[in-house]
């Protein structure tokens, strides 16, 4: 989708952990494939309804052809919105289906807030709750108009200019976090190991700020170490122009917010080690960060979070590419201050109050809910023991009155009868009798007709 830079300025911010550095030699040795471009996640919940309309899109020629000859404010401003009218029709019939798909996403989403916040309705007016989310029209919930696409790249230019400034604020309770815990942990230790650890602990901060110099992120330094230890070229041949095509690796003539981060590797490979106790990978993802804004503030002309060649040539003019200041690290720039953390740790008592509260009422309700399966069960007891009672006083009653036993539902149980001795002594000397008869000759039979 290289056409569509200009838009997807807005989805090429990196939310990948590692940059890998680029082996310029390899990529010598092995043939040139077409590159295949990641698919980055933006982190916006409507992430995959925004790609699938910009693939969609891809597919018509005309809107294809506008695109690439609109500059970024006419994406930005929805002056680009209006060649929607214009596309083919089963275009327009593919976006109408991605339109009711997200529709349905979110009444879904709706109802499972609902359900969460135990919240009942008879009857949910999803017209008026839809109106929460802004990339979509939500009085049109069957079609895909001009209005849609404008809302949708209004809402997704504003959602991802706000972006870095949460993974600072995310970043910042981080390290409160952090040093709330290391105070906490000193405080449960007594005099002597809590100056043990103290000191363990300062040798370990200052062991993480012996590290080399950290050139200026976009100087000639910095550059130029990329150029001789990453791509393996001689420091005295650096050039500008070459050194941006090749990192620019998808080839689309502008160094995109991923590309320049992988830039920082080197640098920030000077200062933290994964295998080092003392170094916090979460903190050198925050040193990328302020890096890539360095060089963006910088470099990025036009604001469109994209470097083209000729804005970077440009800044390779300027004063502060051969003499830049002096970078500061992390931990030369405190990201809090003290009466931020004692607010943040206010808010972590609060928090935790309200936990402790919670946990006394779910064991209230559980100790009720003991309770009552003890009554429960002094029921069951009781129950069984009736019907045992009754069950013999029937049995009683049925041996009084000579009725056979009745089993355990009530049904009557007969049992064969025995025969007495004398009974059988009575019977023994009758059989002899009866097996002579047997033993005669029968009869001829009477009236038979006769045979001359």
């Amino acid at each position: 989708m290289k056409w569509i830079s200009g838009w997807l300025l807005l989805l090429s911010i990196s939310v990948e952990v590692w940059s890998v550095p680029i082996d310029r030699n390899a990529a010598q040795q092995v043939p040139k494939e077409e590159v295949q471009e990641e698919n980055m996640d933006t982190g916006l919940y409507y992430d995959r309804y925004l790609r699938e309309v910009i693939e969609v899109l891809e597919t018509d020629p005309h809107f294809r052809e506008k695109l690439q000859t609109a500059n970024t404010e006419d994406i930005k401003n929805g002056r680009l919105s209006k060649e929607l009218d214009l596309v083919s029709h089963h275009v327009r019939t593919r976006l109408d289906e991605l339109k009711r798909q997200e529709v349905s996403r979110l009444r879904m989403l709706l109802k499972a807030k609902l359900d969460s916040t135990n919240t009942q309705s008879l009857q949910m007016d999803h017209a008026s709750l839809l109106k929460q989310f802004e990339h979509l029209d939500p009085h049109n919930q069957n079609t895909f108009e001009a209005k849609d696409l404008e809302l949708l790249i209004s809402t997704a230019t504003k959602d991802l200019e706000n972006y870095d400034a949460e993974r600072h604020e995310e970043f910042k309770r981080y390290e409160m976090l952090k040093e709330h815990e290391r105070r906490e942990y000193l405080k449960s230790l007594d005099q002597e190991k809590r100056e043990k650890e103290e000191k363990r602990m300062q040798e370990l901060k200052e062991k993480h700020r012996q590290h080399p110099k950290v050139n200026a992120p976009g100087s000639v330094d910095q550059l130029r170490e990329v150029w001789e230890e990453t791509d393996g070229l001689d420091p005295q041949e650096f050039n500008p122009k070459t050194f941006f095509k090749l990192h620019d690796t998808n080839e689309d003539g502008v160094l995109d917010e991923q590309e320049l981060e992988a830039l920082f590797t080197k640098e920030l490979e000077k200062v933290y080690d994964p295998k080092n106790e003392e170094d916090d990978m979460m903190e050198m993802e925050e040193e990328r960060l302020r890096m890539r804004e360095h060089v963006m503030k910088n470099v990025d002309a036009n604001k469109d979070r994209l470097v083209s060649l000729e804005e970077f040539l440009k800044s390779t003019e300027k004063k502060e590419f051969s003499n830049p200041k002096e970078w500061e690290t992390l931990e030369n720039k405190p990201v809090y201050t003290e009466e931020e953390l004692q607010r943040f740790e206010a808010e972590l008592r609060d928090k935790e109050e309200e936990l402790k509260r919670r946990a006394e009422t779910l064991l209230q309700e559980q100790e009720l809910l003991r309770e009552r399966g003890k009554a429960l069960e002094a029921q069951r007891r009781e129950y069984q023991q009736a019907v045992l009672e009754m069950s013999q006083r029937q049995k009683e009653q049925q041996a009084v009155d000579g009725q056979p036993p009745a089993g355990p539902n009530g049904e009557l149980q007969f049992q064969p009868q025995t025969q007495k001795p004398e009974d059988k002594e009575a019977k023994a000397p009758a059989e002899p009798e009866a097996e002579a008869q047997n033993n005669l000759p029968a009869e001829p039979p009477q009236n038979l007709p006769l045979h001359t």
